[in-house]
């Protein structure tokens, strides 16, 4: 398949335009031309040299991350900067970025997906940054203690032990997603009155925060939250026939 059509459909999929106003990110195609041709596409949450030389090793022409190299603009490809892309263009491997709308789509999103794992219903967008959300906000068809949101947390995919500010009711029943670095958008949690933030990592402050406002905070880490969004787009490129790989590098935070 023609690398242009992946972009393509995958920009498409994502709505990447309506992120360009409010993302660091330079989402899209990051590294490549874009008239190859593409068999084997492999997904990973980071573009590190981890992930790189994995996707090398499957003999991959194409990688897409959560987290690419390139946050603001690249002024200078060196140091760092250079032994990230040098292999891929080595390689001739294309690197392919999403980051806020691939933390936002309310359906294959890393907030969809968490959301899908809790099993929330009634859902809605949350976590404006503008016009555009990065998260999602949903009810528990029945309400759930917060030992058994935990649980639910603990499994997923590099998680290593989920921190709860247990500050909210004892049986939790709204609950909004940001995932990644998301305490910033506790007080919109607080004004929407639900009991809970899921997200991946915190802050010292949102501790006295939290407990001042009685509302619970899961912190499930920052990987372990956002290993979703990848594979909703692995999905996606099986279903357009291509051959795919998943790499898996957890981070422990």
């Amino acid at each position: 398949m023609h690398l242009s059509d992946i972009v393509s459909e995958f920009d498409e999929t994502l709505a990447t335009a309506d992120f360009a106003d409010v993302d660091a990110s330079a989402n899209g195609l990051q590294v490549g031309p874009d008239d190859k041709s593409v068999e084997t596409v492999a997904f990973a949450v980071d573009a590190a040299d981890a992930t790189i030389d994995a996707a090398i090793d499957a003999d991959a022409d194409l990688l897409v991350t959560h987290h690419g190299l390139v946050w603001g603009g690249l002024d200078r490809l060196t140091g760092r900067n250079f032994s990230r892309v040098e292999p891929l263009i080595r390689n001739d491997l294309s690197l392919y970025v999403s980051h806020l709308p691939l933390d936002g789509h309310q359906t294959v999103g890393n907030a969809a997906g968490v959301a899908d794992r809790l099993g929330l219903v009634d859902r809605a967008p949350f976590g404006e940054i503008g016009p555009i959300h990065i998260g999602q906000a949903g009810t528990f068809e029945s309400p759930k203690t917060t030992d058994e949101v935990r649980a639910t947390l603990d499994s997923f995919d590099g998680n290593e032990g989920t921190n709860v500010l247990d500050f909210g009711p004892d049986e939790l029943s709204e609950v909004a997603i940001v995932t990644g670095s998301g305490v910033d958008w506790l007080d919109e949690a607080i004004d929407r009155g639900v009991d809970a933030l899921v997200t991946g990592e915190g802050k010292q402050k949102v501790y006295h925060e939290a407990r001042e406002a009685g509302i619970s905070v899961f912190l499930a880490g920052h990987y372990a939250t956002e290993t979703f969004g990848v594979r909703s787009l692995q999905e996606l490129a099986d279903e357009m026939g291509l051959d795919t790989e998943y790499i898996s590098h957890p981070t422990g935070l």
